[in-house]
Formats: C-alpha cells, sequence, structure tokens
C-alpha cells in the first residue's frame, strides 16, 4: 500500500529536475547534537548550528534556515526547541520567500530530524505547500548530485500565518491523557532512553505513564536515511496502538525526534497528531509530574 500523502515527501531526482523552478524554495534546516549519545549530554546537551555544513556544501539554491536563532521562541528558555510566536515565524518565513504560490523542499543531515520539525512548524502555521527530501543530504550525496558553496537567497515574500492551535499539545493536555485509552502518547525517543537507562538528559529518568514507544531511529532506512515504506510503518504505529487512536500526542526529550514520528503518522494518513512542545525537558524538571 502507498503513503496516504505521497507529497508530503520530494524524492532527490524529482528535486535536482525542478531547481530552477521560479515558485520552489528550497531550505537547508541541519542542527546538530552532537554530544546526544555520549555520557557528556546528562551533563549537558550540546546544540550546534548547522550553517558551517550549509557554507561547505549544500543544494544549489537552497537557503538556510537556523533553527535555535530563528525558529524557537526567544522568550522561553526552558524548553531546548520552543514553538517561535506566529509573528516571528512569519517574519523568518518572508525572509525566506515563503508565501502563496510557493512550494518548499526541506532537507537536513541529520536523519531529516530537523526538516521534520521545520515542516510541522509550517504546517501548524497553516502553509500546507512544504514536503521533506526523503534521505535528505546522505541521499543527494550518495547520488553525485550537484553540490554549491555559493550562499542564496530568495526574494522576499509576505507570509501570514494560520495557527492550528491542535496540532500544539501544553502539558494539562499531556496529563489529562494518561491512562486515556482514546488517546495514544507516544515516545519517539530511542528504547534504552524510553526505558530510563544511559544517560539521564532531562533531570529524570523514564518516560511519561502509558506511553509508548516509536523509537525515530526506526522509522528510516539506516543506509538511506529513506523512510521506510508505508506498510512497515503502518505496522509499527499500529502496534503501539497509534493508528487507531482517537488522538496522538507525540513527544520526546525537546519535541525534535517526536516531530519526525508526527510526521510519519501524517505520511500514512493519521492526522489527528499532536506534538507536545514541551517534551521530557519541561515534564521531567517539575518533580510533580509521574515519570515510570
Amino acid at each position: 500500500m502507498d503513503y496516504a500523502h505521497p507529497e508530503y515527501l520530494t524524492e532527490t531526482d524529482w528535486l535536482e529536475a525542478h531547481l530552477g523552478d521560479p515558485d520552489l524554495r528550497v531550505i537547508d534546516c541541519t542542527h546538530y547534537l552532537p554530544n546526544y549519545f555520549d555520557e557528556s549530554a546528562g551533563r549537558r546537551i550540546e546544540m550546534v548550528s548547522g550553517r558551517s555544513h550549509y557554507e561547505a556544501g549544500h543544494i544549489p539554491g537552497s537557503a538556510f534556515v537556523d533553527l535555535r536563532e530563528d525558529l524557537c521562541d526567544r522568550n522561553n528558555p526552558r524548553f531546548m526547541y520552543p514553538m517561535p510566536p506566529a509573528a516571528q515565524f512569519e517574519a523568518v518565513m518572508s525572509r525566506l520567500g515563503v508565501g502563496p504560490g510557493t512550494r518548499v523542499v526541506l532537507y537536513d543531515d541529520m536523519l531529516n530530524l530537523w526538516a521534520a520539525r521545520v515542516w510541522w512548524m509550517m504546517r501548524s502555521f497553516g502553509f500546507d505547500g512544504a514536503a521533506v527530501l526523503n534521505g535528505g543530504w546522505k541521499k543527494w550525496v550518495a547520488e553525485n548530485r550537484p553540490v554549491s558553496q555559493a550562499s542564496s537567497t530568495y526574494p522576499a515574500s509576505s507570509f501570514v500565518a494560520r495557527t492550528r492551535p491542535e496540532r500544539i499539545a501544553k502539558r494539562d493536555e499531556v496529563k489529562a491523557a494518561i491512562g486515556d485509552g482514546a488517546t495514544c502518547l507516544l515516545n519517539a525517543l530511542d528504547p534504552e532512553e524510553f526505558a530510563g537507562r544511559g544517560p539521564v538528559r532531562y533531570k529524570r529518568p523514564g518516560h511519561i505513564p502509558s506511553s509508548v514507544n516509536v523509537s525515530f531511529l526506526g522509522l528510516l532506512k539506516p543506509d538511506t536515511q529513506i523512510y521506510l515504506d508505508a506498510d512497515t510503518l503502518r505496522a509499527q504505529f499500529g502496534h503501539a496502538g497509534a493508528t487507531g487512536a482517537d488522538r496522538v500526542i507525540a513527544y520526546c526529550g525537546g519535541a525534535i525526534a517526536a516531530s519526525s514520528a508526527a510526521f510519519a503518522l501524517s505520511l500514512i494518513g493519521v492526522e489527528n497528531v499532536a506534538l507536545y512542545d514541551g517534551s521530557m525537558t519541561e515534564w521531567a524538571a517539575d518533580p510533580s509530574l509521574p515519570l515510570v
């Protein structure tokens, strides 16, 4: 069975053939967490911009967006990557040339995580013309497709946000969902972290009670970083109870891995999905909130 929404993905051959299209905006979203799987992450998770990666080489004509500098709420230091206010998002999208009549392809050099995060933001602010490059930078380079070091910009536009608040879950909604059979709380971290083993990155180990684990690491083919076929994704999410739930709330540590899970769910037609933006960064920091 095919994806319910294949338009949410763009393939590398299509992108190369359409790089010159005047309505196309290609955006490098690369960001890094270089020590995430090291013991040092228990002390501090390093967050590094992908700008130097972009400057060293990128898809020709693409622009760069910095997740931390451009697309995080500067007034919310409690979260790792908090959603920006609408006015800030509008300004960044307008600078990138995103607006009515444009198509956007998002990519990164890190398992499609950051591209999926920006895709979720764009949908949450009412823009439906974005797609994630399947396989991202890794597949593009492996196929010997063109690379540029020239800095690129697009003509400025006028982006107007149409906020969809149902796509972002708050802490109280997550609390109410614990033990609620109609809502699937989906943890997208790796299985070891879900089980509370390894470095304690978010104040306390474990997971939110009644949540299930579908790791972001299991959504892609590791050699090509393309998303798994629709039947395999449906089986994974179905086994976790996500495909039959009235609502899915995805979370992780900082709402990045969960964005990839939410994107994969959207690919297979599960649209009643929200992202818990605070994720474990907020939840584990509050000792009154339960973890198991």
